[in-house]
């Protein structure tokens, strides 16, 4: 293996991983998603500025016009979806929102092929159909503990409305490709801040000095540092690994909702989180129908 895969699979591990347990930090800060959005962008701004200029790694040559509008645009898609999944995990589950958010592979596939032309394949479809099945898989569960069942859908909605708007965000990305990504996600986090100042002023500051510690570190570590680590990750590994690497933040998320939280799928959220996940898998991973089942046969042999 060489340093270059070493490196960006360790890079895009951590990347994953800390992604995994946002959750956590956003439920136990007892803050409005606003405000925990918010304060995201503040301290996301901050570290992402210091890193970008200690390691040279934006050019401010890079700022004309069009980058500024496609990137003001894209910050404000990524913000509304942080807001989406953040308010999902206390109706859904961090788990079932997690797992929902996970069909955003499908939602880019749409908006590519209508504002990009790309080709929807009778593979993607076949993928896209699977995917769909554990949605309804999901829908048809009752929600657990003592959620109510519009609770519990309204969650799904808020996960399925966040990875719509992520699209949307990854579509106005690759408009701007020959833009180093930092300088997007600077603009993006910026643009966010400016957007939510008037709620988040309006709204109770963090009193204790434990909500400020979980603020900052889901604006300097689930955001500044996760960043830099994941495009580090993007720019070193080939786009099959990264595809594979990225189902790391999923199982991270159903592990620290069941650890911190105590919530357990139920066996049709698990076959539906499974069919999301593989549908997902076989889109980034580009498996057509023809390879699926080798594929299927080799991961069995690996793990025999």
């Amino acid at each position: 293996m060489s340093s270059d895969l070493r490196r960006g699979s360790a890079e895009m591990t951590a990347a994953m991983l800390i992604s995994g347990t946002i959750g956590w930090f956003v439920l136990m800060s007892g803050q409005p998603v606003a405000g925990v959005v918010f304060w995201r962008c503040i301290f996301g701004a901050v570290t992402l500025a210091i890193l970008a200029v200690v390691l040279g790694l934006i050019d401010l040559r890079q700022l004309r016009p069009r980058t500024v509008v496609l990137s003001v645009l894209g910050g404000v898609a990524i913000v509304v979806n942080w807001l989406l999944l953040f308010e999902a995990y206390s109706h859904a589950s961090i788990s079932i929102a997690t797992m929902v958010y996970n069909t955003q592979p499908f939602m880019l596939l749409g908006l590519g092929a209508l504002f990009l032309g790309e080709k929807i394949t009778s593979t993607k479809l076949f993928w896209l159909s699977v995917s769909f099945i554990g949605m309804l898989a999901i829908v048809s569960a009752k929600p657990a503990g003592g959620a109510g069942t519009d609770h519990y859908l309204a969650g799904i909605a808020l996960s399925l409305a966040a990875a719509f708007f992520y699209a949307i965000a990854a579509i106005v990305t690759k408009l701007l490709k020959g833009t180093p990504p930092q300088l997007i996600a600077l603009i993006q986090v910026v643009t966010g801040a400016a957007m939510l100042a008037p709620f988040a002023m309006t709204g109770p500051l963090p009193q204790s000095a434990l909500q400020w510690t979980l603020l900052v570190t889901v604006g300097v570590v689930h955001t500044g540092l996760m960043y830099i680590l994941l495009y580090g990750a993007i720019q070193r590994l080939p786009t099959h690994v990264t595809g594979a690497l990225s189902f790391i933040y999923p199982i991270a998320a159903i592990l620290v909702d069941r650890l911190a939280f105590g919530h357990q799928l139920q066996p049709v959220q698990i076959l539906g989180s499974a069919a999301i996940l593989l549908a997902a898998a076989g889109t980034n991973l580009g498996w057509t129908l023809r390879s699926a089942p080798s594929i299927k046969q080799h991961a069995g042999r690996s793990t025999s």
